[in-house]
């Protein structure tokens, strides 16, 4: 339990690093650069995961697992409101999706799901029964 937690927590906190969205003309942008709000909450999440796993408590592993994806479901869905409606000045629906569509997802959300699946995995320690 304790080293799935670590593992798990080390590659979330890696993944928030790693390139997440790539915008054509600025370049790539990991959690810091799409909301340093968001990011600061993220990494709450991991840390919460990491101190879990050395304390040995399984439910709050297994919490920062799904509180993990919980926040990068609203940052996915944050990325994809916000890129189309930033082009919502153009009077052009087709010219809208268009653009909207230039912002391409990275690889990086894969590797921060890889690690919420791994501490939503997590069991506790087995309780041993008295020999009699």
């Amino acid at each position: 339990m304790k080293n799935q937690g670590i593992i798990g927590s080390v590659i979330m906190g890696v993944g928030g690093l790693c390139p997440l969205v790539h915008l054509p003309v600025i370049g790539n942008w990991n959690y810091f650069d799409i909301d340093p709000t968001l990011a600061v909450m993220f990494y709450v999440v991991v840390i919460v995961g990491l101190v879990a796993s050395f304390i040995g408590k399984a439910s709050l592993i297994r919490f920062s697992g799904w509180a993990a994806l919980v926040l990068v479901l609203v940052t996915l869905a944050g990325v994809y409101f916000k890129s189309h409606d930033y082009f919502s000045f153009v009077h052009f629906k087709n010219l809208v999706k268009l653009a909207a569509g230039l912002v391409k997802y990275k690889w990086g959300w894969f590797v921060i799901l890889a690690g919420s699946l791994i501490l939503i995995t997590v069991r506790g320690a087995k309780q041993q029964l008295p020999a009699n």
